[in-house]
């Protein structure tokens, strides 16, 4: 259930679904998703769904992976990047094969130290980890071309607007209850736009540290 042909039907099937960077839909085939979860789960890796990786967290569905990826390469290239819920690694390692350096938050100690170990051994070296509240971002590296969320809060939040370099973008699914908008924020100056992409589900985005 790990092999290339699996993974290959996970990949027709993001094309079947409207993925259409090359460069995502590439990193995706390449990218060994069933070491992001544990054993007993590793099987069910390339099936689309979201999967348990313990302490109330998943592992999101492959669609919403190269979904948010995509929104956030469509404005071009990008240098630098900031990952709100580094998770189990997963989007981060796919990010981190896609821009120049990632920028990854967790606020719960155990999932970010299986992350590391994950990240370790596919060599991904462009990839700084942080154990802090995702709500408040990475304050002392500002000027974001990117920003994507993996957990939604009931608000944007200001301080990771603020993080944003001049038209850099936002993804990040927002609202209470079962499902969520995804949306797109893009700054201009001392404002920024706002698009509705589509509806999500996500856990919550809480504060604190673990």
């Amino acid at each position: 259930m790990t092999s290339a042909r699996t993974r290959e039907r996970m990949v027709n099937r993001l094309i079947e679904q409207g993925i259409t960077d090359l460069s995502v839909i590439d990193v995706m085939r390449r990218t060994p998703r069933h070491i992001f979860l544990d054993e007993a789960l590793a099987h069910r890796a390339y099936e689309d769904t979201s999967l348990p990786i313990g302490h109330g967290q998943t592992l999101s569905q492959p669609y919403i992976v190269a979904r948010m990826t995509e929104v956030l390469l469509s404005g071009g290239p990008l240098g630098k990047v900031l990952e709100i819920g580094t998770g189990s690694g997963y989007q981060t390692a796919v990010l981190a094969q896609l821009v120049g350096q990632v920028f990854s938050v967790e606020r719960i100690k155990a999932l970010q130290d299986k992350a590391r170990q994950r990240l370790g051994v596919l060599k991904l070296h462009n990839v700084r980890l942080r154990h802090t509240d995702g709500g408040l971002g990475w304050p002392e590296e500002p000027g974001f071309d990117g920003i994507i969320a993996t957990a939604a809060p009931l608000g944007v939040p200001k301080a990771l607007v603020a993080q944003l370099a001049e038209g850099g973008r936002l993804v990040i699914p927002v609202g209470g209850g079962e499902v969520q908008e995804l949306l797109l924020i893009t700054r201009r100056g001392d404002s920024h736009e706002t698009r509705v992409l589509e509806q999500v589900r996500f856990v919550p985005m809480l504060g604190g540290v673990l």
